[in-house]
This record gives C-alpha cells, sequence and structure tokens, in this order.
C-alpha cells in the first residue's frame, strides 16, 4: 500500500481506534442542481460484460488499488496512469474505506440491524457485513452491483454466511432494486436501513439524473435509517482529472462533481457533522490532503 511522506495509512483492522465527530446534526437544504456532462456514451454501452477482459471496468481498478488480484492489464493500465500523476491514490483509496468502514459503524451503534450496500464492488475485507456483524452478530446485509463478475465474487464469498446475501441490480435504475429489497427476506423497508454508495454516483452521468436516484431511495428508507456516499471532487488536481478522461465511454467513466453538487444528493436527510468533506476529515485531524479528492457524507432521515 503506497504511503504518503510523513504519515502512514490507517490499516483497514485499525478504522476503529480513528477519531469520531461529535453526532451534531444540521439539515440539507441546497436545491440539487448538477452541472451537465456532454456526450457521455449510452447506459448501455457502459455496462460490463462479463468476462471482456480488454473492458475497463471501474471495480477492477478500485480492486487494484486496494492490493487486490481480481484485475486485467487494462485496469491495471489506467490505475498506473492515475498513480503516475497522484502515488497517494493507493492511500486514498484506504482513506474511502475507512470512511465506508466508520459510516457502517455510526449506523450499527445508532441501532440499525440492516445494511444496504449499494455498488458493492468485488470482495476486499472488511466488507460491511465483517464491520457490521462485529458490532450486531445478528446484522443483515445484502450487496447490490450491476457487474456479473462483481456478483458472482459476492455469491461465492458469501455462500453459507447467516444474514448475507448478494444481489443483481443496477443504482441507474431504483424502482428495480427497491422491488428486489421488498421480496426479500433479509430486509424490511418499514424498518431502519444503512444503504452505503462508496465511490459510485461519479459514474453516474447527469442525464442518468443521480439525485433522483438517491431521492427514489430516500423516499422508501424508514425514518432513523442512514445513507452514507463518497464522490469525486472537481476540486481535484488538473492532472487527475485529465487522466480521467480516458475512462470515457467504458464502465469506468466519471463526472465529478463540486461540494455543494455533492451535498446536494443528500438534500431531506440530516447531515452528520463535519458535513461533506474530504473522507480524510471523517477520519483524523492528522491525515494528509490528497491530490484527487474525494468528498464524503453521511446523512440520517428524520
Amino acid at each position: 500500500m503506497a504511503r504518503t511522506e510523513g504519515h502512514t495509512p490507517p490499516h483497514p483492522g485499525d478504522d476503529r481506534s480513528l477519531e469520531k465527530p461529535h453526532p451534531r446534526w444540521r439539515s440539507a437544504t441546497v436545491t440539487p442542481v448538477v452541472e451537465g456532462n456532454e456526450g457521455s456514451a449510452p447506459e448501455s454501452d457502459r455496462t460490463p460484460h462479463p468476462l471482456d477482459t480488454e473492458q475497463l471496468t471501474s471495480a477492477r481498478v478500485y480492486d487494484y488499488l486496494l492490493g487486490g488480484k481480481d484485475n486485467y492489464d487494462v485496469d491495471r493500465d489506467m490505475a498506473r496512469q492515475m498513480l503516475s500523476s497522484a502515488p497517494e491514490l493507493k492511500t486514498l483509496a484506504w482513506f474511502t474505506r475507512s470512511f465506508m468502514r466508520k459510516a457502517v459503524e455510526m449506523a450499527a451503534d445508532a441501532g440499525i440491524r440492516q445494511f444496504v450496500d449499494l455498488g458493492s464492488g468485488i470482495p476486499n475485507s472488511p466488507n460491511v457485513h465483517e464491520i457490521a456483524q462485529e458490532i450486531e452478530p445478528e446484522a443483515r446485509v445484502v450487496y447490490v452491483d450491476y457487474d456479473r463478475v462483481v456478483y458472482t465474487h459476492c455469491d461465492a464469498l458469501l455462500a453459507g454466511q447467516p444474514g448475507v446475501a448478494a444481489l443483481l441490480g443496477d443504482v441507474r435504475h431504483p424502482q428495480e432494486i427497491l422491488d428486489q429489497l421488498e421480496n426479500h427476506a433479509l430486509i424490511n423497508l418499514d424498518e431502519p436501513v444503512a444503504i452505503t454508495m462508496i465511490s459510485v454516483l461519479h459514474y453516474v452521468m447527469d442525464e442518468e439524473k443521480p439525485a433522483d436516484i438517491i431521492a427514489a431511495f430516500r423516499d422508501r428508507m424508514a425514518p432513523g435509517s442512514y445513507m452514507a456516499i463518497t464522490h469525486g471532487s472537481s476540486d481535484s488536481d488538473p492532472a487527475i482529472l485529465q487522466v480521467l478522461t480516458g475512462t470515457k465511454d467504458t464502465s469506468a467513466q466519471v463526472a465529478f462533481r463540486s461540494t455543494p453538487q455533492t451535498e446536494a444528493f443528500l438534500a431531506g436527510f440530516e447531515l452528520l457533522e463535519p458535513g461533506v468533506v474530504p473522507v480524510q476529515q471523517w477520519l483524523r485531524s492528522d491525515l494528509p490532503e490528497t491530490r484527487m479528492v474525494m468528498l464524503g457524507g453521511i446523512g440520517r432521515k428524520p
């Protein structure tokens, strides 16, 4: 795992020792306004094709950055281009993973016993069920991803795991996922649920209406539910943003957005302090800034 000079990235097993902010709430009242992205490929062209080793996928790039082995040359090439501009990206990947862990822990500590991980990606410990069940052994977790290879990995990993399941679903079609969850024995949407969308929404183009996706889940979530998101920031270093243009017309194509735009996705939730900020600020005060900025935010449905 890459190190940033003078700092040691938190190991995933050490996240619970990271400083927790005081749980103060404020309302997200910003009206969702998202700038347009021109020329994005049709949705069907950006959906991963099973076993296509020449197709770049976001799940495998992220897997590589986390030190996983479920990736191909095309994924490694993109990750290396990104690392050449910002060598600390592997560290940022772990910061983002640490934010996910903190969000799950906070929800579990608040009494939530069911979790849905949207756009779960290739399994990489600690996974949501490992974190949640460490606090509450009876916690129930459903993983959802649109990549059939990712779904197969999840299904194989979770075989025989009590209270855990995987679903095949595309966040761009929230009602289809909600319909599956309504009929799933593990999840009762009439009770509080924690939904995580870690590094997912910046793969949703503006014309695919990311704000409407969040709203569809929010409207079906019971009061007391949590929504945790991370999102790439348009305040990232221009050199990083330039490298990311190489993802155009693939399932890894991104639309990084500003902090106000990202906060607007959580309209209708009470935002837990420190609000929508770089993920490092959720963890510890001494963590370094990175040239790629990954925003994190957690909302609670009142």
